[in-house]
């Protein structure tokens, strides 16, 4: 299986030193420590187009959250983000610079995007309403009122492959880029499998009953902080139904159309989605 976007990082997350204020305070005053440098949410990249980083001197130290630490036990940091801070979790400005990053960059990046995200939209409790403060190295905050402590969460997403016979559905959203066509994903809901939340994506969007559900790969995806979970499903009557709202086309296409799609070449049905993208490896595996 070839690697998915945002994964493949190669730090040591250092779960050890987010319960160790000593620990934790020397890797904050390490001066090899190093802290991501941002725009905003997006990253800033560097001279040669990759990720940038500063001295962690350069930022209060109760501001810097833990990345993890490298092979060299050098500290990586990434800022919590001040009250009022631009934060637009759905910018897709990055997306043109993402392809800047290398694999273990990109995995690093998504992280911090995420976790940068989460705090700024968690500085009050959800049980109290009274303000939070970050602990744990970054990876919770506390309240200050009743004490409740709140950790970074991620929101799992099916994103699927229906298949009919030769053919596989691709859909689009109004906000796509022309041409640009995708598998179907939706948010899991409370209370049910990865299963059948694959099977009631299809069916509110589509139109179409699915069965023999499958798992293929997952993948983080930090707009602002889902994991993608890749499936295939099996439909036997082919007939779509759209959800307006949700869908502007769908259509089934054959496997020598899709990789006219995945090559790029000229008269292929649609715009595949990007190397980066699980959809893409969705298609790649069905037309393998």
């Amino acid at each position: 299986m070839r690697p998915l976007g945002f994964t493949g990082g190669v730090l040591d997350r250092a779960d050890q030193l987010r319960t160790d204020p000593d620990g934790l305070a020397a890797a904050r005053a390490d001066p090899r420590a190093r802290v991501l440098v941002l725009d905003g949410i997006d990253f800033a990249p560097g001279d040669g187009g990759g990720l940038q980083w500063e001295a962690a001197g350069l930022t209060e130290a109760d501001r810097l959250m833990l990345l993890g630490t490298d092979v060299t036990g050098i500290p990586h940091f990434v800022a919590e983000p001040l009250p009022g801070a631009r934060i637009d979790a759905r910018s897709r400005t990055v997306m043109r610079l993402l392809p800047l990053l290398g694999r273990e960059e990109a995995a690093l990046y998504g992280a911090a995007r995420s976790l940068v995200d989460w705090h700024a939209r968690h500085r009050h409790c959800a049980q109290c309403g009274a303000p939070t403060a970050q602990f744990r190295g970054g990876w919770g905050r506390k309240c200050g009122g009743c004490g409740a402590e709140h950790f970074p969460r991620v929101d799992p997403v099916v994103i699927m492959l229906a298949l009919c016979g030769d053919r596989a559905l691709v859909a689009r959203q109004p906000q796509f880029p022309p041409r640009f066509f995708s598998a179907l994903a939706g948010f899991v809901e409370p209370g049910e499998s990865l299963e059948e939340a694959v099977a009631r994506e299809l069916w509110e969007e589509a139109g179409i009953r699915a069965h023999s559900v499958s798992y293929a790969a997952s993948q983080p995806w930090p707009f602002p902080s889902s994991l993608m979970i890749g499936c295939m499903a099996e439909v036997d009557d082919p007939a779509l139904t759209l959800d307006t709202t949700e869908l502007e086309a769908a259509m089934w296409v054959t496997r020598d159309e899709v990789a006219a799609a995945l090559a790029g070449t000229p008269d292929a049905p649609f715009m595949a989605p990007p190397s980066l993208a699980i959809a893409r490896f969705l298609l790649e595996s069905w037309v393998n």
